[in-house]
């Protein structure tokens, strides 16, 4: 891997999902919590507190951003699933929050977060027609989005982070 940016590659944009596409990102999205723990398991506060690349987050803040953004993204699914038209959603600044004291605590807080904001998460994806899928939202920095993209990019997202803790074990001969 060259760019340590990005262990599984960058994010590819789709807007419409095959119902077989959409039950394959929902099943990873559904992995991830399961995913983020193996990944972390066993590390040493000196390991986690290590950044994945240079100038990168920690490991520690790579595994509290995640329930963050998955939290986010939770919400605005709920939004685009109960707001007519295409409501807007707020962004956040993910680097800001990175450097806040709650990112700094023992990880195990930030992975049972993870995990409640999934269990709940799963229910309404899995409780979806597949009209719903198609619901927009538009984010002010990116543009409007669908709930199809909003699958897609978080199946990428959990992947993305969880590369980013096995890669750096695996570099690193943890």
């Amino acid at each position: 891997m060259s760019d340590l940016r990005y262990p599984i590659g960058p994010f590819i944009v789709r807007e419409v999902l095959t119902p077989a596409e959409r039950a394959a990102e929902l099943a990873h999205i559904a992995a991830t919590p399961r995913n983020m723990r193996a990944a972390v398991a066993g590390l040493t506060d000196q390991q986690l507190d290590t950044p994945y690349r240079e100038g990168g987050w920690t490991l520690r803040q790579v595994v509290h951003h995640v329930p963050d953004s998955h939290l986010n993204a939770y919400c605005r699914l709920k939004i685009a699933l109960t707001e007519e038209g295409t409501p807007a959603i707020r962004p956040y600044d993910e680097n800001a929050w990175a450097g806040l004291a709650d990112a700094k605590q023992p990880i195990d807080v930030s992975l049972t977060l993870l995990e409640a904001i999934h269990e709940r998460w799963m229910t309404i994806w899995n409780a979806m027609k597949d009209e719903d899928f198609s619901r927009t939202f538009l984010h002010p920095e990116s543009g409007r989005h669908s709930v199809d993209w909003l699958v897609a990019l978080y199946s990428w997202h959990g992947r993305h982070h969880t590369g980013h803790i096995t890669s750096t074990r695996e570099r690193m001969g943890w």
